[in-house]
């Protein structure tokens, strides 16, 4: 049985500690650590060597049940500052922003949450599993605090699994971007015409326009998905 199991049997549990991991990057903003308090040393909270900033933020609502439809969190930052308000107008209300909910014992934090740097029971590796849901929408917006409604990720209205469209013939990333990945000279033309001009170099977003950029190498980076056409006999 680990650690921390074994903790949660006894009758005198140490205090609990929870951690929120708010990651906003898909709508062009940051990737926040929170935590609504400080370390034994009135410090942020440092947690696997990650430093989480206090911040008045409360989650609730995380019960399951074995019937019934999922649960709906709820997500509420303060907004005194207006902080949280001008994250919201300038990013897309942060809707489909993934938050974790990390949860451990207070003894168990990096030591230098405590005098000293000193904590005999560290244990970066005992926690509860993290709890990973999603923004769905925001729920109500005033002048002191801000509160979302958070969806698990098969719970989302709207959402297509997988996120991204299975298309067979066509890839779907952008041409010399990060996901294509392909830095070299001109190649062809958008039919796969070869070509020296780097004015007419445009992919043709084929599984055969990938190949000729690519030629020689291990595995190609082509964002179609060939194999969702190949239908086999039972």
């Amino acid at each position: 049985m680990s650690t921390i199991a074994n903790d949660l049997m006894r009758l005198e549990v140490a205090a609990k500690i929870e951690l929120l991991v708010i990651d906003t990057t898909v709508v062009g903003g940051d990737v926040y650590y929170l935590v609504n308090g400080v370390s034994a040393i009135s410090q942020p909270v440092v947690w696997q060597g990650q430093t989480y900033t206090p911040y008045a933020v409360r989650a609730t609502g995380f019960e399951q049940r074995g019937d019934g439809p999922m649960p709906r969190p709820k997500l509420q930052l303060g907004n005194v500052a207006g902080l949280i308000g001008a994250l919201v107008r300038d990013h897309q209300r942060l809707e489909g922003c993934q938050v974790v909910r990390k949860r451990t014992l207070a003894k168990y934090l990096d030591a230098v949450n405590f005098a000293g740097g000193v904590n005999p029971t560290a244990d970066s590796t005992a926690h509860y599993p993290d709890d990973v849901w999603y923004i769905d929408r925001m729920s109500v917006r005033t002048k002191m605090q801000v509160e979302f409604e958070l969806a698990s990720p098969l719970d989302l209205a709207g959402v297509m699994l997988p996120r991204r469209q299975i298309q067979a013939r066509a890839c779907c990333w952008e041409y010399r971007a990060s996901e294509c990945g392909y830095t070299g000279p001109p190649v062809a033309t958008i039919t796969d015409t070869p070509t020296t001009d780097a004015a007419l170099d445009r992919c043709g977003r084929r599984l055969a326009s990938c190949k000729l950029r690519f030629t020689g190498k291990d595995g190609l980076p082509f964002g179609g998905m060939p194999g969702a056409g190949v239908v086999r006999a039972v």
